[in-house]
């Protein structure tokens, strides 16, 4: 069986920022969802800055398990750790990456991924795979995409949000 991704909505934020990405009304007749990102914080200073994904815009009953590595030394645990570029970093970055969620519209606890990808134009780049559960039964019909620390996403920053199907 081949999947099909058809394309619910996209977000690119404008020249004033914004505080987060968010996809609502998202319909239940695909199997999952996968949203394409590429985006950087304005966190000041910083290099990186942390998402949050918050289904139906809920931070509660969400567990982490994530692993990052820069090709020299990797670091895990099971706290919030997907990263994107911050405003620290060089100018007009952005990191890269995917959320995948299987099975948004079942009664069961939801479990999705988060892939990123992010770099400086220098010596550093980070490579970020988070596992999440959210333990809620409910259907997703929004997802939430926002930085931990910065107040928003700088302009330019981009999200793609498709239903996948099995054909």
């Amino acid at each position: 069986m081949a999947n099909t991704f058809e394309l619910i909505a996209s977000s690119t934020v404008g020249l004033l920022g914004a505080a987060s990405i968010d996809f609502s009304s998202i319909p239940s007749t695909y199997t999952d969802l996968c949203i394409k990102i590429s985006l950087r914080s304005d966190r000041a200073i910083e290099i990186d800055d942390q998402l949050i994904v918050k289904p139906n815009n809920s931070s509660a009953s969400l567990t982490y398990v994530h692993i990052r590595g820069n090709g020299a030394a990797a670091t895990s645990g099971t706290v919030n750790r997907s990263y994107v570029p911050a405003a620290g970093t060089t100018s007009s970055t952005f990191g890269n990456g995917e959320i995948y969620i299987p099975n948004y519209a079942g009664s069961a606890n939801k479990s999705f991924y988060i892939k990123t990808t992010s770099e400086n134009n220098a010596t550093t780049g980070y490579d970020s795979m988070q596992a999440v559960l959210w333990t809620n039964t409910a259907a997703i019909n929004q997802v939430v995409i926002a930085p931990v620390s910065g107040t928003g996403f700088v302009q330019y920053s981009t999200a793609y949000l498709y239903g996948v199907k099995n054909a």
